[in-house]
């Protein structure tokens, strides 16, 4: 009886690890479903925004650290008691960045698109892979440096107080 007992206990015991493993289904790929993108390397979301001629994140170091850009002080005019002079700076500075982004993002588009065939169609070889890999470096690096000159032209033309009061009202702190 002790020995069953015993034989017991021992097979419960050693089945408690087994027990506290998961298991879960196999995992898909996290890029399943991209497959059916128009350019596989962006989303729907990012060929949108690129076409808008929007950040996309481009500009955070600037954002985060005091320098406003001009689309967002544009939607905070009203609260950030911009002047009517600053008020047609900025939009002008919004219009330019425009401008100059959108064609930048629509080349970027493009060229991820020209990177896509390459794959697509089997004819990319380590020489085309790498001018077209620099193509695109080469226009990311373009397009935040646009982004990112329009914010250190916008905290130009704001006072100290405004910025401040921007960081507040976009819920960033510790923003000089």
């Amino acid at each position: 009886m002790i020995r069953t007992d015993l034989l017991a206990l021992f097979l419960a015991a050693s089945s408690v690890p087994a027990l506290a493993q998961h298991h879960h289904a196999p995992a898909g790929s996290p890029y399943a479903g991209f497959e059916r993108r128009a350019v596989k390397a962006l989303s729907d979301q990012q060929v949108a925004d690129l076409k808008a001629g929007r950040g996309m994140g481009y500009a955070l170091p600037a954002e985060l650290n005091g320098y406003p850009g001009p689309s967002h002080v544009l939607e905070l005019g009203e609260k950030l008691g911009l002047t009517e002079a600053q008020r047609r700076r900025m939009q002008n500075y919004f219009d330019a960045m425009k401008a100059e982004t959108i064609p930048i993002g629509e080349r970027l588009i493009a060229q991820e698109a020209e990177l896509e065939r390459q794959f697509s169609g089997r004819t990319v070889t380590a020489a085309t892979l790498t001018v077209a890999t620099a193509e695109i470096g080469a226009t990311q690096a373009a397009l935040r440096a646009a982004h990112l000159k329009y914010h250190v032209a916008t905290v130009e033309i704001l006072t100290t107080e405004q910025v401040r009061r921007y960081g507040e009202l976009r819920g960033y702190f510790g923003v000089q």
